[in-house]
């Protein structure tokens, strides 16, 4: 019975309230389109829009700031994680490793880390060892040393539209250009438009997000993941693969990452916990093929040792099912906070609003009237204490102005009701002068 609750919950029919049960929701029907395809010019950029970058610091301080409500903040809240169990795990490795888990770890990472990384890949089919595994501090740290191996400043690589701020961060450290492909909001990256562009001879790698990209949410279908890896070996690309959303699916089996269907090593597949189970620990990790040895000497020489506590404590936490049980109560719980925040959306936005329907993780798309502009909007909000991510910080071109980014992550509440009832307030108010 409590099973079959889940399943309800998970499809959002049922909803719990505490100390209570669990009720029958009312459904509202569903409005308007999903945001539309993207269609980004067709032009190399290398440096951001120069006013974005103290508008993204100034963001992400509020995220941190005591009070506000986090829309912009893409991570799980700290009630959805298992904190405890990652505290007895973490004292765990504490007893387990020599002398407390003071010495340095071995250059490729934590051993068991990589054994319980290798064996969770076996869900998608993976034939990957622990020895073709390194350890990283994150995801985003698993990118920079993929790019760094496999690129050098002047080249172009290839993202989606709209992409993760982050990764755009990250490309112009590198002194990289940056190449946006249209994108369907469902589909993924429109993989003829790249072809014209690896036939030209214009990219030198490509870094994606197929599964549950960051902002979009879509999962690229498993026939364009085999022929995008298929363009990659017909041109000899590199491939950096973002699977860091890739278990948290809302379907019932996880998605193939594009690196099942690699058989040339020219995937560089990147993962970690950093979204699933412990933000903090800073634990990732990429399989990146080909490129083994060349990414190691560059970790060796300009990133270093591992902290081999935290990671220890989630190869613990791995090593037994509570991950599995934990991730599939994410999933449902996340699940059903999507569907409660688009229906919140659609009762109190204008009506026209698109919103985008994530097939995973924990980030919504909201597409609105043109003549909204979301970082007039961001500053509106401040001082209701409301936080969420302008779409122009997803692009290095003049673009999704009337489009956010706001994070599922947290549980569905009164607060959060409030908060977004009060976004669609200001929006309506605009559109009214």
């Amino acid at each position: 019975m409590q099973q079959a609750y889940y399943c309800l919950e998970a499809e959002g029919l049922v909803e719990v309230r505490p100390q209570s049960g669990y009720y029958v929701r009312t459904l509202v029907e569903r409005m308007g389109d999903v945001p539309r395809r993207s269609a980004p010019q067709a032009i190399v950029h290398q440096n951001r829009l120069p006013d974005q970058e103290p508008i993204l610091l100034r963001l992400m301080r509020q995220q941190r700031e005591p009070g506000w409500l986090p829309f912009s903040l893409s991570v799980p809240a700290p009630s959805l994680l298992p904190v405890d169990k990652l505290m007895k795990s973490f004292q765990q490795a504490q007893r387990e490793l020599p002398h407390g888990g003071i010495e340095y770890e071995q250059m490729a990472g934590n051993a068991d880390l990589r054994r319980q990384v290798a064996r969770y890949a076996l869900f998608w089919g993976s034939r990957l060892t622990d020895e073709e595994i390194i350890t990283t501090e994150g995801c985003t740290a698993a990118l920079t040393l993929c790019l760094k191996t496999i690129t050098r400043p002047g080249d172009t690589v290839a993202v989606e539209s709209p992409i993760y701020f982050g990764i755009l961060q990250t490309l112009r450290s590198l002194g990289l250009k940056v190449l946006e492909l249209p994108t369907d909001p469902l589909t993924g990256v429109d993989l003829d438009v790249l072809e014209e562009h690896l036939l030209a001879g214009e990219v030198q790698a490509c870094l994606l997000v197929p599964n549950f990209s960051n902002p979009l949410g879509f999962c690229m279908p498993n026939a364009h993941k085999k022929r995008l890896v298929q363009l990659m070996e017909t041109y000899q690309i590199p491939l950096i693969e973002d699977d860091l959303y890739g278990d948290l699916h809302f379907a019932p089996d996880r998605p193939l990452p594009c690196k099942a269907f690699d058989r040339q090593g020219l995937v560089l597949w990147c993962g970690s916990v950093s979204k699933t189970l412990a933000p903090g620990y800073r634990v990732g990790w990429v399989a990146p093929g080909r490129y083994y040895d060349e990414l190691l000497q560059i970790k060796r020489y300009q990133a270093g040792f591992s902290p081999g506590i935290t990671q220890q404590a989630i190869a613990n936490f791995l090593a037994n099912d509570r991950y599995e049980l934990h991730l599939r109560r994410l999933r449902q719980r996340l699940k059903s906070n999507c569907q409660r925040y688009q229906q919140s959306i659609r009762a109190h936005f204008p009506s026209g609003t698109r919103i985008s329907e994530p097939q995973g993780g924990f980030t919504l798309w909201v597409e609105v009237d043109v003549r909204i502009n979301t970082l007039e909007l961001a500053d509106q909000l401040a001082p209701h204490k409301i936080s969420i991510m302008p779409g122009s910080l997803f692009s290095l071109q003049a673009q999704y102005t009337n489009c956010m980014r706001l994070s599922y992550g947290l549980p569905f509440d009164e607060r959060v009701a409030w908060g977004l009832q009060t976004i669609g307030q200001l929006i309506h108010q605009q559109l009214a002068v």
